[in-house]
Order: structure tokens, then C-alpha cells, then sequence
């Protein structure tokens, strides 16, 4: 699978850490960050991974930001996109299995520990999307979304 992985300033500490256990379990990687010590708008990073998943040109995303939040409301600008930000391997789990989000968005400043994210990403990559009425309501999702444009 090609994961696009993209994150802020408060991001520099966990990509590194996401990216080695991405690549270990054999994905393929497209890292859309910024150095460590420069400032970054997380708005267009999120842009950019959404646009690279909604093409089709990565199957999934990661997004870390501060909170999470800001990447999840600018990735979710981009049709086509359900990202979901994730602060347990609870959620991620059900981010995936009910809502079939196609990018996790996880919160540096309140995971606070990479060890903690990686879990939540690594949830989130196992779980399998359920069908039934779970597809049902996704559904329900995409057409609101052919609505709005």
C-alpha cells in the first residue's frame, strides 16, 4: 500500500517514528513534511495528502498536527476524503471498520508520546472496513458531499 504521511512543526517528533513502521511493514511511503525547526502550515500539508489520496495516487493517509483537528477539517475539504482524527486505537478502529476513513489524523500535543500514536496508526491499518450498514451510511456520507459541490 502507498501511505502519504504529512505533518506540521508539532509533528517532528512523531514522523520519524511513524514513518520507520510504516516502511517496516512494507508500505510504500510519500512524506510530505517540513525540517524540524521550521515553522509549517498544516492546512496545505493536509491539501496536498488529501489530493494524493482522493487521486488515487496513495490508497491512505496519516496527518499529525497539535490536535489533529486542524489537518482532519482541511483534509475533509477535498471530496472524496473521510479522514478521521483518532486520539485511541478505539477510534481508529471504528474510524476504519465503520466509516472507512481513508486518512487518520492524530494529535501530537494530546497523544504526547509517539509510542502512543504509532498504536492508534497501526490500529487504524489493521482493522478491516465492514460492510452492511456500515457501507450503508458511508454512503449516506458520499451523498451529501455530490450535494455540496
Amino acid at each position: 500500500m502507498k501511505i502519504v504521511l504529512g505533518g506540521d512543526h508539532a509533528a517532528a517528533d512523531f514522523l520519524p517514528v511513524i514513518a520507520k513502521c510504516l516502511t517496516d511493514r512494507g508500505h510504500e511511503l510519500l512524506e510530505l513534511t517540513a525540517p524540524a525547526a521550521e515553522r509549517c502550515d498544516y492546512p496545505k500539508v493536509a491539501e496536498q495528502a488529501a489530493r494524493e489520496v482522493a487521486s488515487g495516487r496513495c490508497d491512505a493517509g496519516v496527518l499529525i498536527c497539535g490536535t489533529g483537528i486542524g489537518v482532519s477539517i482541511a483534509a475533509n475539504k477535498v471530496r472524496g476524503i473521510r479522514a478521521a482524527t483518532c486520539c485511541d486505537t478505539y477510534m481508529a478502529r471504528m474510524a476504519k471498520e465503520h466509516n472507512n476513513a481513508n486518512i487518520i489524523c492524530v494529535g501530537a500535543r494530546v497523544v504526547a508520546d509517539p509510542g502512543i500514536a504509532l498504536s492508534i496508526v497501526e490500529a487504524w491499518l489493521d482493522a478491516e472496513v465492514q460492510g452492511g450498514r456500515h457501507a450503508e451510511r458511508v454512503g449516506m456520507i458520499e451523498e451529501i458531499e455530490r450535494r455540496e459541490h
